[in-house]
């Protein structure tokens, strides 16, 4: 431990037991996230492209960078990812009209269908998780 950190409280064991139980059921989780994916023909990072250029809420286009700030990845990764998912159909990108040195990205209706699939299933999945999660994180957890 660095001398500027301060100490951690002690820990009960049900706390760690409480940690334990919630990363596990993450862990589950993500494993059956990258299993659909892997169902519906795509890789996990372009669902995970997918669902963030669709759940994007401002004003203005998504675009490669928002994408990089989205999936916590480089800038020229998320181009990379970009031109995959575009030469796969997955995505349409255009100039901005506004600031040409912009791209916007834009779903294709194949990724529509795609991200509609995996969507619901992955909704479903976290219906069921749910109460294992709040269960997880219950008053032993605090």
């Amino acid at each position: 431990m660095k001398a500027q950190e301060p100490e951690a409280e002690a820990l009960s064991a049900e706390q760690y037991a409480a940690l334990a139980e919630f990363r596990y059921r993450l862990r589950r989780f993500l494993a059956f996230s990258e299993a659909a994916a892997a169902r519906a023909g795509i890789p996990t990072q372009q669902h995970q492209a997918l669902l963030a250029l669709a759940g994007h809420a401002g004003r203005m286009p998504p675009t490669v960078g928002l994408l990089a700030e989205q999936l916590l990845i480089a800038p020229h990764s998320a181009a990379e990812l970009v031109a995959r998912m575009v030469e796969g159909g997955l995505l349409t990108k255009v100039r901005s009209a506004q600031d040409r040195r912009r791209s916007e990205l834009a779903l294709t209706p194949r990724a529509e269908a795609v991200l509609r699939t995996l969507t619901a299933a992955h909704l479903k999945e976290l219906r069921g998780l749910a109460p294992a999660l709040v269960g997880a994180l219950g008053p032993t957890a605090s």
